[in-house]
């Protein structure tokens, strides 16, 4: 099995047991005009967490290695939100925003909208597996666990936004569930200041899992591409 360069020190995995969920890659999270930008969030560096999501997916693809995308979404009526008496409804950021501004109702992270919608550099490809969930979560009313576990997923490999909501919250439910959590430390980006970022960095290296550069990924998979 090959072995990841990652903190806080290396491990070996099984690829042919591994999945990169790519996390909230949304015009929600990633583009101007989008939720982020418009909760007036600094999404100066979506433009290259992108671009090291889509290399390291050029490269898992030919690799044989699994894509999953999380998609974060609504529906027009806001049924699946969770209510008035869910803490959801009130503090998830789309769901405020909503409320607050008028202008904005059914325009975040509604289904069908061009907020929900995956950014069109990383578009989901055949054999790739699209999860949409209601809350920050993957795990959360969803299939994604029952997903993974039919196809003998145990290694995880981790991007997306927010690093400091969604996907560190995927990632501590994934670890656990025992499954492996590996955190692409440049494919993800925070909602919030870098220290947010680097905050998540910490507890994944010392609580809840390992931690890899898109570089190192790119010459573990490029190694063994299929």
């Amino acid at each position: 099995m090959p072995k990841l360069n990652s903190k806080p020190e290396p491990i070996e995995i099984d690829l042919a047991h591994a999945a990169v969920l790519v996390v909230d890659m949304q015009n929600a999270f990633a583009s101007r005009g989008g939720m982020l930008d418009l909760a007036g969030i600094d999404i100066s560096g979506a433009s290259c967490v992108t671009q090291n999501i889509r290399n390291v997916l050029d490269v898992a693809r030919r690799a044989g290695v699994l894509i999953v995308y999380l998609q974060m979404g609504y529906n027009a009526d806001l049924s699946n939100a969770g209510g008035i008496h869910s803490p959801n409804y009130h503090k998830e950021l789309a769901m405020h925003l909503m409320k607050s501004r008028p202008e904005l109702k059914g325009k975040l992270l509604t289904e069908g909208t061009w907020d929900f919608a995956i950014v069109e550099e990383l578009q989901p490809q055949p054999g790739d597996l699209v999860v949409l969930k209601t809350r920050y979560s993957g795990f959360v009313g969803t299939t994604l666990d029952s997903q993974l576990r039919t196809r003998g997923i145990r290694y995880l490999f981790f991007a997306g936004i927010a690093t400091n909501v969604c996907v560190e919250s995927t990632l501590r439910d994934a670890y656990f569930q025992d499954y492996w959590p590996i955190l692409i430390a440049d494919g993800a980006m925070p909602a919030g200041p870098p220290s947010l970022h680097e905050g998540t960095l910490y507890n994944v290296e010392n609580f809840f899992g390992w931690t890899i550069t898109t570089d190192e990924i790119l010459k573990t998979l490029g190694s063994v591409e299929s």
